[in-house]
């Protein structure tokens, strides 16, 4: 697994008007929605970063006013979800 380590100055972080312990959580989630947005990251890696569920994102994009992009390769694996539901 490579790590990547993104390293920002005190005042920046100081500056940030997120409380310290929410801080990493909030940044990984604000990065993963511009990411993917941008269309740097697909939905399923972009919540992956995010730390969040499929339904959670989903929500959290709707929140931010980000359009999904929705493939015809992820209707596919929705419908095979759906068809192996009890």
């Amino acid at each position: 697994m490579h790590t990547l380590i993104l390293e920002m100055p005190n005042d920046v972080v100081d500056a940030l008007r997120v409380p310290r312990p929410e801080q990493e959580v909030r940044l990984r989630q604000e990065l993963a929605i511009r990411l993917y947005q941008k269309g740097l990251l697909s939905f399923g890696k972009a919540r992956e970063l995010a730390g969040m569920t499929k339904w959670a994102f989903h929500v959290l994009l709707g929140n931010e006013g980000i359009a999904r992009n929705y493939d015809t390769e992820e209707l596919f694996e929705d419908l095979s979800t759906l068809e192996q539901l009890p």
